[in-house]
């Protein structure tokens, strides 16, 4: 109420089942059926009308909404979050059966209190942006010389407002080397996040360097960038033994999975302090309700991860346009962004382009 400026006034907020909401919708709309959530304003009011003091009610079928949380798989505590928002911003005017302009209007005004009350309800007080910087050391091995150091380049990005500096140490060394590794541990002033794969050298290789944090990540050998999630629960064994090593030298561990319930179940018994959650679908989805249910995804599992102890981070093909709605999201700590940021450097700059990244965050 007080993120919709309505703080000084009052509605009703009414939970039923469906055989409850179903005798409404009939008695009300004529529909014999049920519906999720029903909106009755006091008054016959639009966007542009005087304050009506009392908005009116809000009833929501409980039954309704649990099954359509299922089917987005996401909690019935996020469905009924949601609904209650549609429901005020029907009570403040809006109607999306108006028109296709209304529905529009209507929509907006409902992911404007939502991404403000994710900022509002967030667990840190700001969410943190740590800036991978593989695609400088990429330029680099493509000519093979010293030039442009991705060393040079994490200083820069942690003077523009860097929380962090992320790189993915592969078996093949395609692109970061051993030197850029350890260089970075003795000048990276903010944290070291080593993103690696589970292989014998390279565990000793973090064992040795002992970074702030390694993700495990999986790794093939002919793919152009991580493709999806580590499979946490098809080599728990294998990965709750790197666990428990990088536990006994001090360093965190985090794991990079699908935004699936079976992957965070199988973190948490692997001994993960931390997971991210894969971004790339959401990322690369087109349409509008493909973007959403990604989305939806992305949600309910950063909110399982958190209710299951886990810090929560996010990462994988995020750019400047669809940001700014993962970082609404209250139960995520930290995001992982790198080629957006080196590919808008080549244009603006590195520093302006980590600037620019890091106040799409918020404040």
């Amino acid at each position: 109420m007080r993120i919709a400026a309505l703080s000084n006034n009052e509605l009703s907020i009414l939970l039923v089942n469906d055989p409850q909401m179903q005798e409404l919708n009939l008695k009300f709309r004529g529909k014999d059926q049920p519906t999720n959530v029903l909106a009755f304003p006091m008054d016959d009011i639009t966007p542009d009308s005087p304050d009506p003091g009392i908005l009116g009610d809000i009833v929501i079928s409980v039954d309704t909404a649990g099954r359509e949380a299922a089917g987005r798989s996401i909690t019935c505590h996020q469905r009924i979050q949601r609904l209650l928002i549609h429901g005020l911003v029907h009570l403040m005017g809006y109607d999306h059966e108006r028109s296709e302009e209304d529905a529009f209007l209507m929509e907006r005004e409902e992911n404007k209190i939502i991404l403000e009350l994710n900022r509002q309800q967030r667990r840190q007080p700001m969410i943190q942006l740590a800036i991978n910087v593989d695609h400088v050391a990429t330029i680099r091995q493509a000519r093979g010389g010293n030039e442009p150091d991705p060393v040079t380049a994490a200083g820069i990005c942690e003077l523009a407002g860097a929380s962090g500096i992320v790189v993915h140490l592969r078996e093949d060394r395609r692109h970061i080397q051993d030197r850029d590794v350890h260089l970075l541990r003795q000048l990276v002033k903010t944290k070291l996040n080593l993103e690696m794969g589970a292989s014998e050298e390279i565990i000793r290789i973090a064992l040795a360097v002992k970074p702030e944090m390694i993700t495990l990540v999986p790794e093939k050998r002919k793919e152009l960038t991580t493709e999806g999630g580590l499979d946490v629960a098809g080599q728990i064994k294998k990965l709750s033994g790197v666990v428990a090593r990088m536990e006994e030298a001090g360093i965190p561990v985090s794991m990079f999975i699908d935004p699936d319930s079976r992957q965070i179940a199988a973190a948490v018994k692997a001994g993960a302090a931390f997971v991210e959650i894969h971004t790339g679908r959401y990322s690369d989805a087109t349409s509008e309700e493909e973007i959403n249910r990604e989305f939806d995804l992305i949600a309910s599992a950063a909110e399982e991860a958190y209710e299951a102890g886990l810090k929560v981070n996010a990462g994988h093909g995020l750019n400047y346009l669809n940001t700014k709605r993962i970082a609404g999201l209250a139960t995520i700590e930290e995001l992982s962004i790198g080629h957006a940021i080196m590919a808008r450097a080549i244009f603006v700059g590195l520093e302006q382009a980590v600037r620019e990244m890091r106040s799409l965050l918020g404040p």
